[in-house]
């Protein structure tokens, strides 16, 4: 029994030790495996991508799910209403207000709203801009003091205070002209007074002078005298001088007056009107052309100041007469260099201009 026992461990002992002498037979074929790898690289990078891709996108799609753009909104209308209120309904709509000032025609409307852009009706986006023209009143609130000044400095005045405007605030009536000491063109009274509140647009009545009505003015003697002596008197003369003109004869001496109008009396009344007829040359004479300008202006209610500028093709400018007048039919002689421009000022105000040929 023992040596059964015996040869049976040592066949056990054998078989073990037969197990362990076996050396196990592995077969790793790197090159495949490289190979491998290499080939599946393109694949996965493509797979990445598209993964990178596909967030992106959705990221993108939440964040515009969840994060809205400004709504549109109707632009409201402010035009006629006060900026404070105009102010609300803007904040309401979610829009911004953007404010420019204006003077108006309108008394009392200061704080205004006088015109919006866009226009109301209009679909903007919130938080958009909305220009908004607000009156800050009107350039004038009262009547000044008139009395003392020229009445076409006034008219003047006046006009370029409200020039732009539809309808001015203050509109001159047609002035009543009486006899005075003071200049002519004096404005005398006035009404309504100086310092009455404008509340809506006036009409000023005016009283004006028409200068002193007791000056007589002596008819000077203008036979024999030049243009240019002509020209100095009716500078210095308080006359209104209508000339006329015929072409001189053998004995009549060029350019120089041949007849005049005769009065009773030695002095007559200011600006009293006084014909006078020249004898001029025709064509060029003494390398001037001479001549007689004549225009049709406004009738005044007293004299006011003109004046005839001369531009000649060669040299500087020069006043050839300036002289006050009443209006009506305006006749100047002149004698200039061919070529000249004649430029015939009323109230500093170019009514007319002649070309010398």
């Amino acid at each position: 029994m023992d040596d059964n026992k015996d040869y049976e461990n040592e066949s056990k002992s054998s078989k073990i030790k037969n197990i362990f002498k076996k050396k196990p037979h592995i077969s790793i074929k790197f090159s495949e495996s490289y190979d491998k790898f290499q080939t599946s690289i393109p694949a996965f990078l493509g797979i990445c991508l598209c993964a990178f891709a596909l967030m992106c996108f959705a990221a993108f799609a939440i964040f515009f799910i969840n994060v809205k753009g400004p709504e549109k909104v109707l632009v409201p209308n402010v035009v006629g209403k006060n900026l404070e209120d105009a102010l609300l309904e803007m904040q309401v709509k979610e829009l911004y207000p953007k404010i420019s000032l204006r003077y108006s025609d309108l008394p009392g409307d200061e704080g205004t709203i006088l015109d919006q852009s866009p226009d109301a009706g209009a679909i903007v986006k919130g938080y958009s801009r909305v220009s908004l023209v607000v009156s800050r009143g009107v350039i004038v609130d009262k009547v000044d003091e008139y009395t003392g000044m020229n009445i076409e400095d006034l008219r003047m005045k006046l006009q370029t205070l409200f020039a732009g405007q539809t309808k001015p605030l203050i509109v001159l009536a047609e002035p009543e002209y009486k006899p005075d000491a003071s200049d002519a063109g004096t404005i005398l009274e006035q009404d309504p007074p100086a310092g009455t509140k404008i509340s809506e647009p006036v009409t000023v009545q005016l009283v004006v002078s028409r200068g002193p009505n007791y000056e007589n003015t002596k008819a000077p003697y203008l036979i024999g005298q030049s243009v240019n002596d002509l020209l100095q008197i009716i500078t210095r003369s308080k006359l209104v001088f209508d000339i006329t003109s015929h072409k001189s004869s053998d004995d009549e001496k060029p350019g120089t007056v041949v007849d005049q109008q005769a009065f009773d009396d030695e002095f007559v009344p200011n600006y009293t009107r006084v014909a006078v007829e020249m004898a001029l040359p025709s064509g060029e004479y003494n390398d001037n052309i001479y001549g007689i300008y004549q225009e049709k202006v406004a009738d005044y209610p007293y004299p006011v100041p003109m004046k005839i500028e001369a531009y000649p093709a060669e040299g500087n400018s020069y006043t050839l007469l300036s002289f006050n007048h009443p209006g009506g039919m305006v006749t100047v002689p002149y004698a200039v260099p061919k070529g000249t421009t004649l430029e015939l000022t009323v109230v500093n105000k170019v009514v007319s201009k002649k070309t010398v040929n």
